[in-house]
């Protein structure tokens, strides 16, 4: 049972960091709900309330990095409401549209056609595409730093 838990642990905290990228994935939930299989299968004894407090935490600012982060690189290069649900859109549909260059070119093409589907010029709306991609990849790298503060805190405690 011990490699078990260890092995659902270790998946959880790979699906987690996957998710930093590819956001059907449930990303840091994942690495939360990690603690939980750790405590079922082993003991909940060494986490204490600054254990979930500070986790809880991490959780509920990734989740408003991820948001924030990425509107305020559409923001930042001049986009509007518009784009930022265009590049949402485009997150979440790019990766299965184009397999490998969704990622890249799903916020960037939802960003333009939002902006392009408000009355926006259309230099503007590139200008509103590269603001999603850099809003996009900030967001990304904010998680991953979060994220991987999450595990080591977690080793921390455990070990």
């Amino acid at each position: 049972m011990e490699i078990l838990g260890w092995a659902l642990i270790i998946i959880l905290f790979v699906v987690g960091m996957l998710g930093t990228v590819y956001p059907i994935l449930p990303g840091v939930l994942a690495v939360y709900a990690a603690f939980f299989v750790y405590g079922w299968f082993f003991s909940f004894a060494p986490f204490g309330f600054w254990f979930w407090a500070i986790q809880t935490g991490i959780v509920v600012a990734v989740i408003v990095a991820d948001y924030l982060i990425s509107a305020m690189g559409v923001k930042k290069f001049g986009g509007n409401r518009a784009s930022v649900i265009g590049s949402m859109i485009g997150v979440l549909v790019g990766p299965f549209v184009i397999p490998f260059a969704g990622l890249i070119l799903g916020p960037f093409i939802g960003a333009v056609l939002g902006e392009l589907l408000s009355g926006t010029r259309p230099d503007l709306a590139i200008k509103s595409g590269i603001g999603s991609v850099v809003g996009f990849f900030s967001s990304v790298i904010a998680k991953i730093i979060l994220q991987m503060i999450m595990i080591v805190l977690f080793f921390i405690w455990v070990l």
